[in-house]
């Protein structure tokens, strides 16, 4: 029987944007995510659709407070480590280090906190896992040049990525670029800071900022290692095999035309080039990209692992006549008529993370790290204070088992990370009803509660499975 690795890194994630709250605290900048509501209004804002997006003062802001993760660290590191995590996944707002983002020297206090909480980490016995931007720009960039349209914010990215490297890099060695790269081409200011104005043609904004996005990441990798050769570099997808609906070729074509357009950035991540595709799918979207002469072999600088999430396949056809849509997240997908669905809409396949990666190291052929797989799903508390959420356990537990197969197929795998560790502000919906961690926070979606810590049912369970190192999925 196949057994996990004894260095295999069991792990679970929070980021900055949905649990650190603290806003406007010690010296932090609006960030993009700041200015996203909770509510009917969100959705435009999300996807770029307000040109110029600004706090309402009628309209409730959950990543404002988050779950106070800023002054709740140390409590919730504790609890993390009862769990008994090896590797903690977790990201540093932008503008907490840099709060307008364009400044010439980094924010001290930002650099403290985070000093503080990867050393925690680490005297906790946990390896801290660092994404540089997790859906997260300060908005100065954003009104001032427009995000990553603008050729000048990679030289600010640089700036604070050089920043985190040589601040953080006694204590960080695994580090993460830009948190679901691809999740830009759907929602463009909750993902990158893209404000669409009116007449623009958005796939060129779209991918001339994925440009610059990607520039930016291979320096920031050639950085990381300049700063320290234990430095470990990941790119991220938001990832899920495309299925074809049918075995009409014309859905099967669609299936290969998303996963084409799923896995654009990481084929420039990991290959060091654009894909051959390309030109194809410039040309059909009306995009003519601005390039420097030098940037071809800026782009030939590699990340070291392949980083992804996965919550779900997908499923696509030719055309959508006749056919049910798939509720689930901002992936517009077909229902897939096999498959179960989670009370949000997505589709539950533990069958296809299997798949996924075993696509994934054919394709690229270098070592995968999952950094996001969970449940999201509503709790409840019982008149004893227990939360039984079984449903998250079997979730996990089948994603756990099938993963394993995976690894049997012959994928290197460096570790398994679990979204979330404590219960955080959705990134799709704002609420925090849609809980997906092992431990409780007493928060609702209007904001109201304690912010009491409470561990539920599956923190016991997956507190075992570390410390068994997976053998007790066989009972």
């Amino acid at each position: 029987m196949f057994q996990f690795p004894e260095t295999f890194l069991w792990g679970s994630a929070i980021s900055a944007n949905q649990a650190e709250g603290a806003w406007r605290e010690g010296g932090r900048g609006l960030s993009n995510i700041d200015l996203i509501p909770h509510g009917p209004d969100r959705m435009a804002v999300k996807l770029g659709n307000v040109p110029h997006p600004a706090l309402q003062p009628d309209a409730f802001y959950p990543s404002h407070t988050g779950v106070d993760f800023y002054h709740h660290y140390r409590e919730d590191l504790a609890l993390l480590a009862e769990l008994g995590l090896r590797v903690f996944r977790t990201s540093i707002s932008w503008s907490r280090l840099f709060p307008q983002g364009d400044e010439e020297t980094p924010n001290p206090e930002g650099i403290a906190f985070y000093r503080d909480l990867f050393r925690e980490c680490r005297k906790l016995g946990m390896e801290p896992l660092v994404t540089l931007s997790h859906f997260d720009i300060p908005m100065g960039l954003v009104e001032k040049y427009g995000s990553w349209r603008s050729r000048k914010v990679i030289g600010f990215f640089l700036r604070y990525a050089e920043t985190c490297f040589r601040e953080f890099s006694a204590d960080v060695h695994y580090w993460l670029t830009f948190n679901e790269i691809n999740i830009l081409l759907h929602s463009p200011f909750s993902g990158a800071g893209i404000a669409f104005q009116p007449g623009e043609n958005r796939n060129q904004v779209i991918y001339q900022a994925a440009h610059h996005v990607l520039l930016a990441s291979a320096q920031a990798v050639k950085l990381a290692h300049q700063y320290s050769a234990a430095n470990k570099v990941g790119c991220m997808l938001a990832g899920g095999s495309f299925y074809p609906y049918s075995c009409d070729p014309a859905d099967v074509w669609e299936s290969v035309r998303k996963e084409q357009e799923n896995l654009f950035f990481i084929d420039v991540q990991a290959r060091g080039h654009y894909p051959s595709y390309a030109a194809r799918m410039f040309r059909e979207k009306g995009v003519q990209l601005v390039m420097e002469p030098e940037d071809e072999q800026i782009l030939t600088t590699c990340v070291d692992f392949l980083s992804f999430s996965y919550y779900a396949s997908r499923c696509v056809a030719g055309t959508l006549d006749g056919k049910e849509v798939n509720d689930g997240n901002v992936v517009r997908s077909v229902k897939n008529p096999y498959l179960k669905t989670s009370q949000w809409g997505w589709a539950i396949d533990p069958l296809g993370l299997r798949i996924t990666m075993n696509q994934l190291y054919d394709r690229y052929q270098k070592p995968l790290f999952i950094v996001e797989n969970g449940l999201g799903a509503r709790d409840t508390v019982l008149p004893d204070g227990s939360i039984n959420d079984d449903y998250r356990i079997e979730y996990l537990r089948q994603h756990i088992l099938a993963m394993r197969d995976a690894m049997e197929d012959g994928v290197p795998l460096l570790g398994y990370i679990t979204w979330s560790a404590i219960d955080l502000v959705a990134a799709s919906t704002g609420e925090m009803s849609k809980r997906y961690g092992f431990v409780y926070v007493d928060k609702a979606d209007d904001g109201s509660g304690t912010l009491e810590r409470r561990r539920k049912k599956s923190f016991y369970w997956y507190k075992q499975v570390i410390a068994t190192n997976g053998r007790c999925l066989e009972d």
